[in-house]
């Protein structure tokens, strides 16, 4: 029998292995779901919204539990543990919050002799396909809405977070789900890409790399679903001078080493004009060097490892090619007893005199690590930021509205933020452009790719 397996970044034990589905049980799992959306979408939004919310109220319950599992299955910190819970929290209360507005009929306004109207219908059946760096959170993006819209839901977690199907699982159960409405599945790439490619399911949402996004695209060819993608990212920041530097320096370290890097919206490549480049890359170097790099589940730590010794080498690969180059390192290391060649445990790098010919400049590191680059005007810095594959946020740090406005309309991506970054607010759409992906979640924008428009157009006058 095939197994999954959860190998911890803490220490490199398996800390929790499943087996993989038989295909008649994913057979049976999609017919279930199939089957009991018909009757799950003629409940009324305010009675699927009380399910919903008890099955976050059940999940905020396993809070302690969740944050160490989190520590073992992908090193978060047990310090930053709970702001997984609260963020899946507030993202799924609004979701929750806005699903009466957000899902009511389209009026198209009176018409002599006829009633019309557009409403909003669920797809059917969702799966929902959910990274290991933001286990919860970026599975409640589809997940909540989903539901909510009339929608049942299967659920494949990533192998490296094996454990928070399971959580989810549980507290759907606990909230008196109907059976079949959600559902979580072990399943390897080929049985995913069978589910897809056979009609099983009538869209997918997958979050991870532009690689598994062109697999989930080949897998759902010829099958006429929607596929909502979120991929990659190499987010760039831009520090004017008029920035509130200190300000800047803090907020621009916690964007780049949270989660040690590990976000699709972290900030991987920092421009700065000229007037205060030295002063900054001072400043970052010197709360970069602040973190306490150790084992996650010990609550002095600040930066874990991270997800395997294979993906922090991949960054300390980009390091060096950069510093061969002629970039400047600006972290001493050696300070970081953990950090060790071959090595999940990797300490945080702030380079300086990087170019965008620079592997560690132009693609995904997923790392804590961050280039500098010295900008002398908003042109240059535009320029810059959009010489990239990827599209999901854009930072500019100032104190002028009106600078950020006119930079923002200029720069290719999904979202821009001023004196801020790597945060989702669920009141706006999470989207983005180029390699990053299509399709849209969170806000009112999200219900729009979980349902189809369906119009009614009735005569009431024949005579």
């Amino acid at each position: 029998m095939k197994m999954i397996q959860c190998v911890s970044p803490v220490d490199g034990s398996v800390y929790a292995e499943r087996p993989v589905a038989s295909e008649q049980a994913i057979r049976e799992a999609f017919a279930e779901s199939r089957a009991v959306q018909q009757e799950w979408k003629l409940l009324s939004i305010a009675e699927r919204a009380v399910y919903c919310n008890a099955a976050v109220d059940a999940l905020i319950a396993m809070k302690p539990r969740i944050v160490e599992e989190l520590a073992w299955q992908m090193g978060r910190p047990v310090a930053f543990g709970a702001g997984e819970v609260g963020g899946l929290e507030e993202r799924a209360r609004y979701m929750i919050s806005i699903a009466e507005s957000s899902l009511a009929d389209l009026d198209p306004g009176e018409k002599p002799g006829f009633v019309r109207r557009v409403s909003r219908e669920a797809l059917g059946v969702v799966l929902t396909i959910a990274p290991w760096n933001f286990p919860y959170m970026t599975a409640v993006n589809s997940i909540i809405p989903a539901l909510m819209a009339g929608n049942t839901l299967v659920l494949k977690h990533a192998a490296h977070t094996l454990l928070v199907a399971e959580r989810f699982q549980e507290a759907f159960d606990q909230a008196g789900v109907p059976k079949g409405v959600f559902q979580h599945l072990v399943m390897d790439h080929e049985q995913t890409a069978e589910v897809i490619s056979g009609g099983m399911v009538d869209m997918v949402c997958f979050t991870g790399s532009v690689g598994g996004g062109k697999a989930m695209e080949a897998a759902a060819s010829g099958a006429f679903i929607p596929v909502g993608l979120e991929l990659g990212g190499k987010d760039p920041a831009y520090v004017r001078a008029d920035c509130n530097l200190q300000h800047a320096i803090e907020n621009l370290a916690d964007g780049a080493f949270f989660n040690s890097g590990q976000s699709c919206c972290a900030i991987e490549r920092i421009y700065v004009h000229e007037s205060i480049h030295d002063e900054f890359v001072a400043g970052l170097a010197a709360v970069a060097s602040t973190y306490v790099l150790g084992n996650p589940l010990e609550s002095e730590t600040t930066l874990g490892p991270m997800i395997k010794p294979a993906a922090a080498d991949f960054v300390r690969g980009q390091i060096k090619e950069a510093l061969a180059a002629g970039a400047t390192a600006h972290v001493d290391t050696s300070a970081f007893e953990r950090e060790q060649e071959g090595s999940a445990y990797m300490a945080p790098q702030v380079l300086s005199d990087v170019t965008h010919s620079m592997s560690v400049m132009r693609d995904e590191s997923f790392g804590p690590v961050v280039g500098v680059m010295k900008v002398s005007s908003d042109e240059e810095a535009i320029t810059l930021m959009n010489d990239s594959e990827f599209g999901l946020t854009a930072a500019i740090w100032t104190e002028d509205v009106a600078a950020a406005e006119r930079i923002g309309a200029q720069l290719d991506t999904g979202t821009v933020f001023m004196n801020r970054c790597d945060y989702l607010d669920p009141a706006l759409a999470w989207t983005g452009v180029k390699n990053t992906g299509r399709g849209c979640t969170l806000s009112a924008m999200g219900y729009e790719s979980l349902t189809r428009p369906k119009s009614y157009h009735f005569r009431t006058q024949t005579s």
